[in-house]
């Protein structure tokens, strides 16, 4: 695990503290983990199965809403997870100029 980190107890994932390549082996829990491409610096995999709606914790903050199930290993990001912040002013129908 030299190339993740969790920084709090509470996170559900691992971050990546260096990039990892395609085809690459890395351990997560005791359980070995093939990287499916390659993911830079920061990229985030899941430290356990996380369901449907669970919240993601990363630094001990929720940041979000997984939606769809997330297998131990597997990459975290904008396929896999959501925004639980409002949003923007700019994306907000009642704000735009129609």
């Amino acid at each position: 695990m030299e190339k993740l980190y969790k920084i709090n107890d509470k996170d559900n994932v691992y971050v990546l503290k260096e990039p990892v390549l395609s085809g690459e082996i890395i351990e997560i829990e005791g359980d070995p983990i093939r990287i499916p491409y390659d993911m830079g610096r920061g990229h985030k995999l899941a430290a356990s199965k996380i369901q449907i709606g669970e919240k993601v914790i990363k630094f001990g903050m929720k940041i979000g809403s997984a939606t769809k199930e997330i297998q131990l290993g597997e990459h975290v990001h904008l396929h896999n997870l959501k925004s639980d912040y409002l949003p923007t002013y700019s994306k907000d129908e009642r704000f735009d100029n129609k």
